[in-house]
């Protein structure tokens, strides 16, 4: 018989997509792709994973798919390596007796109004807020709360739609573009926490480290890189975790990985967010790098129900440092990558763009077009290593062309 399937329910374009898949053969498992367009994940076709094409917005379809994989060799379990799927994986996995998290659990954290009030009625520390549908209830929380401001989508991910606003012109501007520009109908109006943001990155409900994050400029919070683990104290560092863990099971969360986002305050730890994923932005690599901890494998692990792996020897920390684009354009060339990954310390130094490819400035995640993490001994020299190389790395653009009119247009204008 041949080796089991282990599928995979679309997956990350970058990252650690790939890694699940590579994860999945290191343990046995034959890898398999469910996705509605495969061609949107170049690595399934460099790498030689099989792929089934298929509607995977329709549960039905999934299932069946499922089910014929497991007819055929043996289905040891279904996971996802993309937040927008991570709910979907976890009911079709409940739907075969497959080990995975409460699907409804984490569909609900997806969103931002339910995880806040349920958090809050739970005691867990969290901003002040309100969900709104319209332009003047966002200018009426804003003034209830107090400004400034932090503007945001009920649902979404990678900082994309979040907003710092200073005044009531901010709000009223920033509310309107996500209500008319945004794919939901409310959006999230809640208080400005200050204080250095972190995250607590769990497996199975179990603190396995404390990241430090670095931001871009205010209005926006765009992550530029990360510290693995946070260089702070003991104290602290046990602070976040504690507040995390009790973020989750007040959601219902707790299987398997999830990252969660906090600041810290001069009251102590205020939870911004509870992903019930694994970390994206390089984290678990990093965390590799670093500790010797393998999370994706402990996720494909966990959701085929094979025994976790013991740490390897890590290098102690490791850093992660991003190349933002600086302006819109078409990428000419991206030069730097094979200096950037043979210095010192560096693991992994890729771009996410490639020759050909039009950058927008969207302020998230997407603005960011290279990476680099670096491991030392130490934090500071780890941090060093990781900026030096993505130093190295520079992507050239050059303007969009605007789009040529047809002669018929033309003679109307």
């Amino acid at each position: 018989m041949s080796r089991r399937w282990m599928a995979f329910l679309e997956s990350n374009t970058t990252g650690t997509g790939r890694e699940f898949c590579a994860a999945a053969r290191a343990r046995g498992l034959r890898p398999v792709l469910l996705a509605r367009d495969p061609g949107r994940y170049p690595y399934a076709a460099e790498d030689t994973v099989d792929t089934l094409t298929l509607d995977t917005a329709d549960p039905d379809a999934v299932l069946s798919a499922l089910r014929g994989l497991a007819a055929d060799a043996g289905l040891a379990g279904v996971t996802s390596s993309s937040e927008y799927y991570v709910a979907d994986a976890a009911r079709a996995a409940a739907g075969l007796g497959l080990p995975g998290p409460d699907g409804d659990a984490v569909q609900a954290c997806r969103a931002k109004d339910v995880q806040r009030a349920r958090h809050r009625a739970a005691g867990v520390p969290v901003p002040r807020f309100r969900a709104v549908a319209d332009v003047e209830a966002a200018l009426a929380a804003a003034g209830a709360i107090g400004y400034p401001v932090v503007l945001k989508p009920v649902s979404g991910s990678g900082s994309a739609g979040v907003r710092l606003c200073r005044d009531a012109q901010d709000t009223r501007d920033w509310a309107r573009r996500l209500l008319t520009e945004g794919t939901g109908a409310r959006i999230l109006v809640e208080e400005a926490v200050s204080g250095p943001e972190f995250s607590v990155e769990t497996f199975d409900g179990e603190v396995v480290t404390v990241v430090a994050k670095h931001l871009g400029p205010a209005p926006y919070f765009v992550e530029t890189g990360h510290d693995i683990p946070a260089a702070t104290p003991g104290p602290t560092a046990d602070a976040l975790g504690e507040t995390a863990v009790h973020a989750l099971r007040a959601l219902g969360l707790g299987w398997g990985a999830a990252h969660t986002e906090l600041r810290w305050t001069l009251g102590g730890p205020v939870v911004i967010e509870v992903n019930p994923r694994l970390a994206g932005g390089m984290i678990p690599v990093a965390v590799r790098a670093a500790l010797g901890v393998d999370l994706v494998d402990a996720v494909v692990a966990r959701a085929a129900d094979l025994p976790a792996a013991a740490p390897a020897p890590g290098a102690g920390h490791a850093a992660v440092r991003f190349v933002r684009a600086a302006r819109p354009g078409r990428v000419t060339a991206v030069r730097g990558l094979p200096a950037a990954a043979a210095s010192p310390g560096v693991l992994a130094a890729h771009a996410t763009t490639a020759p050909g490819r039009d950058v927008r400035i969207t302020h998230s995640f997407q603005d960011r077009l290279a990476c680099v993490v670096a491991a030392a001994p130490d934090p500071l020299r780890a941090a060093r290593r990781a900026l030096a190389a993505a130093d190295l790395i520079e992507i050239d653009l050059d303007p969009v062309p605007a789009p040529r009119l047809s002669r018929e247009r033309a003679a109307t204008r």
